[in-house]
């Protein structure tokens, strides 16, 4: 937060504060973070490695970094975590979600990029850019800041899928041609019923004469021999 709250209306989840510990207990830590009310760290949130004491990790009167968890105005109860929590968390992310982050690893098959989720996401080799891709690298590298566009999201099995290419048009020159193409094809004139009729007619008959043609050239060369045998004989008698 930009400003310092005074008041537990002007928290809300996942505001980062600088606070004070003021106890530490079995359960965990309370810190006063300037409002009515002290909020609470349980030992859980003090760090991500197990505790087993909350003054094994802190100290009465130690400044500490802590984040809205939960806020119950009515019971007076402010919950807050000493562990930074993820910049968006499962339910937050859908389908179709434009955000940023950062390329944490390249492989053969694409890169994966951190948006601030639990894991990391995948931009397929074929989703870095429009056209063929020899190498992630040839698009990408590790710790580029880049924008993706979510493609799926499995939740069940933590997989995010990611685009980059889905948010950058495809280049001018192929679309052209695409557009040419789609003209040509738009334009060339559609043959009626009558005119297809009478083509497939003209293909038949042409085709008939071939085959006449070549029927009637073999009956004439076998014509052709018997005479000449038939002259031969008459000679020699």
């Amino acid at each position: 937060m930009d400003t310092k709250p005074t008041r537990m209306e002007d928290l809300a989840p996942k505001d980062k504060l600088t606070g004070t510990v003021v106890k530490t207990m079995l359960a965990g830590v309370v810190v006063d973070i300037g409002v009515e009310v002290p909020g609470i760290v349980h030992i859980s949130r003090i760090q991500s490695e197990p505790v087993n004491r909350a003054e094994d990790v802190v100290e009465i009167g130690q400044s500490v970094d802590v984040w809205v968890r939960q806020v119950f105005p009515d019971r007076k109860r402010i919950e807050l975590t000493m562990i930074k929590p993820l910049d968006i968390e499962w339910r937050e992310i859908t389908k179709d979600l434009v955000t940023k982050g950062t390329v944490t690893r390249l492989e053969k098959y694409g890169a994966f990029v951190d948006i601030g989720a639990e894991r990391p996401g995948l931009v397929h080799i074929s989703e870095l850019a429009h056209g063929f891709i020899d190498s992630p690298g040839d698009v990408v590298k590790e710790g580029d800041e880049v924008e993706v566009q979510v493609l799926s999201v499995n939740r069940r099995r933590k997989q995010i899928k990611l685009s980059m290419k889905a948010l950058t048009a495809p280049p001018e020159k192929a679309s052209k041609v695409v557009e040419k193409i789609e003209e040509e094809s738009n334009n060339e004139p559609v043959p009626t019923a009558m005119e297809a009729a009478l083509r497939q007619a003209m293909e038949r008959s042409q085709n008939g004469e071939s085959k006449t043609k070549k029927k009637s050239k073999k009956g004439s060369s076998l014509n052709d021999e018997l005479e000449n045998i038939f002259a031969r004989t008459l000679n020699k008698n």
